[in-house]
């Protein structure tokens, strides 16, 4: 191809020629199509670049052994969109209205750059994925799906699911669970979301968050135009007395395995807190966060299982199963349910029909269980391989919230810190960590302070990663 201003090359052995080769050579019925889609992707790719002359149709004709008609239909098509321009006796020229464009899909999801060791936490062992009995239950589920379940679903949620759903949380989590009040949703964030839409449409303005608590509460609930209001806690749970003056009639709260401290909400703080919301008319929602993994008994039961009508209770497989499914669950009191259904609906139309049967038919059959269990096990294993580790390289470490969940809090020694040297030699040695003070402003700074994640780990890799962390503070 020749500078912008010149002729464009028409020779075999010129590039320009390459470019509508294949073009010519396409079927007839399909030939002027495809003249048109190589120009137009050779303008937007720059290889034809702006101010470039093109040949009349005649020489364009004749080089490429097509019809005069095709090449002049081919222009006129590409100048009424703009991709050449035509000036009357002077030709026909490359328009400047395309750029040319270097199309690149990157990929934006989170995970620490380089990190030698990754202790952050949030994570299951994506590995633990059960291919097999998902794969195997597709199958089932693509053989049986009628084909107008093809269509849109309720937003609610396929009524196969949402009763596979109410019966096993209420059996797992004890929830009073009624599958018409059950909606499905692409895991906690859009429940969060919804929820603070309909709160929002009802006039309220602010809502109250654990401190420390997930960051990412904060977020969802400002997209839906709530503010976040940061909320202490104490060694029973979110802290009444803050909560009361505070004003808020909405809290979002974590009581099965409170993240990140992992504590548990005793009985006397829950029955205070469904107290608080029976007497400002408030809404509790409850996350249900890693509920299921818990390795001394059996999971402390739901918070709404106490009262279903004044507390949201949602979950989600992001844990149990994978988090890229993004399939979850919403229980709402029967005094939002119309609102909530209808935001869903004009939201998304509803979750995807074939991922919803699938994760029904995996429920129904046991699956999900035996899941779960296999995960305990494995995470169990991977929490007491972490506790050992922190015992044999960072002596004196206090260990707290390792009865459930996916992560640990681990409380160094005076000696480790300052929390800025520590942090600084960990990342500096590749090793991943994230300090409990970056959860909440009510959080001590002065001690070395760790969220320490473990599930998505092996054991040979936490006690490499341990070991690593000791001796970055050694060098």
């Amino acid at each position: 191809m020749t500078p912008s201003g010149a002729a464009w090359e028409m020779t075999p052995s010129g590039a320009a020629w390459e470019l509508l080769v294949p073009a010519a050579s396409a079927p007839a019925r399909a030939r002027g199509r495809a003249l048109q889609a190589a120009l137009r992707d050779a303008v937007r790719a720059g290889r034809l670049a702006p101010g470039t002359r093109l040949p009349s149709s005649r020489e364009l004709a004749a080089d490429l052994g097509v019809s005069r008609g095709l090449v002049t239909e081919a222009y006129e098509q590409l100048t009424a969109e703009g991709y050449l321009r035509s000036d009357r006796g002077a030709g026909t020229w490359v328009g400047g209205a395309a750029r040319a464009a270097h199309p690149r899909a990157r990929d934006l999801a989170p995970r620490p750059a380089g990190a030698r060791a990754d202790f952050l936490p949030g994570t299951p062992d994506l590995s633990l994925f059960p291919r097999a009995a998902w794969a195997a239950a597709q199958r089932g589920v693509l053989a049986e799906l009628p084909h107008q379940a093809l269509g849109y679903p309720d937003p609610r949620g396929l009524p196969r699911l949402r009763t596979a759903l109410a019966e096993l949380l209420a059996r797992r989590r004890g929830v009073v669970a009624d599958p018409e009040r059950v909606i499905v949703v692409s895991g906690v964030a859009q429940a969060t979301t919804l929820l603070g839409f309909v709160l929002h449409a009802r006039g309220v303005r602010a809502i109250g968050v654990e401190d420390p608590g997930s960051p990412e509460h904060g977020a969802l609930y400002a997209s839906a135009g709530l503010d976040a209001v940061p909320l202490p806690l104490d060694g029973e749970g979110l802290a009444t007395g803050p909560l009361r003056e505070s004003g808020v009639r909405a809290v979002v709260t974590t009581p099965a395995h409170q993240f990140p401290s992992g504590i548990a909400y005793s009985a006397r703080r829950r029955t205070e807190l469904l107290d608080w919301a029976r007497s400002v008319d408030g809404l509790v929602v409850e996350d249900d966060y890693d509920g299921d993994f818990r390795y001394d008994r059996a999971p402390v039961g739901a918070l709404q299982g106490l009262d279903p009508e004044r507390v949201a209770y949602t979950g989600s497989v992001s844990k149990s199963l994978a988090p890229g499914l993004r399939l979850g669950w919403l229980l709402v009191p029967a005094a939002l349910a119309e609102e909530v259904v209808e935001r869903k609906r004009t939201m998304d139309l509803g979750n995807p029909v074939v991922d919803q049967a699938l994760l029904a038919r995996f429920v129904e059959r046991g699956d999900y269980d035996r899941q779960l269990r296999r995960c305990q096990r494995a995470y169990r294993e991977r929490r007491d391989t972490l506790v050992s580790a922190l015992e044999e390289h960072f002596p004196g470490t206090e260990v707290s919230g390792i009865a459930a969940g996916l992560h640990v809090i681990a409380a160094l020694p005076g000696r480790y810190g300052p929390p800025e040297y520590f942090l600084e030699r960990t990342a500096a040695a590749g090793v991943a960590v994230r300090p409990l003070a970056d959860y909440g402003r009510t959080v001590e700074r002065a001690d070395v302070r760790l969220v320490l994640g473990y599930a998505h780990q092996s054991p040979a890799r936490i006690r490499d990663g341990v070991r690593l962390m000791a001796q970055a503070l050694r060098a």
